[in-house]
């Protein structure tokens, strides 16, 4: 299929916010910030400029693919170059990506650092679904090594915390 519309770089911008994290789909890779730069170039193609959460994330690779993928659908074409600088860290997830991390049972990474040892005090890392601070730490790598895995001790839910990562 391809588009009518005309292409620009929010156009394009507007079709990567479609692509979901494949780890945490309820975010676009643009919520999350891996998205650094879309450029358009001389032969009418575009490049897209990612950097993964962590390097060596499994992911990058098939969000590279997934994002040649939706620009293919409407007839785009691009190239996804995985760029390790500037790094990625959490401060690049949108305000409406922790507010999605959040209804999706992840708490967003928390100002005051990363997750509290299993011997000492870290921040506070509200609930998800109680928004309780009264939480303990399970483990410090969850279902992905960018998260850590805790507990509510006054609704009991096991979730799921977005580490800090600058």
């Amino acid at each position: 299929m391809k588009t009518t519309k005309e292409i620009t770089t929010e156009y394009i911008w507007e079709l990567l916010s479609e692509v979901p994290d494949p780890e945490v789909p309820a975010v676009s890779v643009v919520d999350l910030g891996v998205i650094h730069e879309v450029n358009e170039l001389q032969n009418g193609s575009w490049d897209i400029k990612m950097t993964p959460t962590y390097t060596g994330c499994p992911a990058t690779n098939f969000m590279a693919l997934e994002i040649q993928s939706r620009l293919k659908k409407e007839g785009i074409h691009s190239k996804v170059d995985i760029v390790l600088s500037p790094s990625w860290t959490t401060d690049r997830i949108s305000e409406e990506g922790k507010r999605k991390l959040k209804e999706f049972g992840i708490t967003p990474p928390q100002e005051g650092g990363d997750v509290s040892s299993l011997f000492g005090k870290g921040p506070d890392i509200p609930c998800p679904r109680c928004e309780s601070v009264n939480t303990r730490l399970i483990s410090q790598f969850g279902s992905t090594a960018c998260k850590a895995h805790y507990q509510c001790n006054d609704c009991h839910e096991p979730f799921d915390y977005f580490k800090c990562h600058k």
